[in-house]
């Protein structure tokens, strides 16, 4: 390298302005089509569990709590998210979608990633059922 062609290229260094962003002061502007977390409407679902059979990761899991009233809880893993869509393509009933918004994922912990959706109630009584000892099958 020349030393002329460095010391010009310090020199305009000093009188440019910085293109870095500062980010956590300043959020920068997302595309509409950015594929952020993902979020669910359990009021729309039906069940047939179509999202969870085309991710490709395995990050997603319909769990069908009572079919007939309508009752699902969606377990999806961050962790394991390859936010390919695949799922919000595959379902039928627009009860998926990915946010544009809420792209900020980051943690400390590995439990937060693990994310349960659906009603309040319907999500106690999934993690009730999850909390119970499983019964081991009666030896011969």
């Amino acid at each position: 390298m020349r030393f002329g062609s460095m010391f010009k290229d310090l020199f305009t260094s000093f009188f440019s302005a910085p293109v870095t962003e500062k980010y956590p002061f300043e959020r920068p502007e997302t595309a509409d089509r950015f594929r952020g977390k993902l979020y669910f409407d359990p009021s729309r679902c039906t069940g047939c569990n179509l999202c969870s059979k085309d991710c490709p990761a395995n990050a997603l899991e319909i769990v069908i709590i009572d079919r007939a009233a309508k009752r699902f809880v969606a377990r999806y893993n961050m962790a394991r998210c390859l936010y390919c869509a695949q799922c919000v393509q595959s379902c039928r009933f627009k009860c998926l979608g990915m946010s544009n918004e809420d792209w900020e994922l980051a943690a400390l912990d590995k439990e937060s990633f693990a994310v349960n959706y659906g009603k309040d109630e319907d999500i106690a009584s999934l993690l009730e059922r999850l909390a119970l000892p499983k019964t081991e099958p009666a030896q011969r």
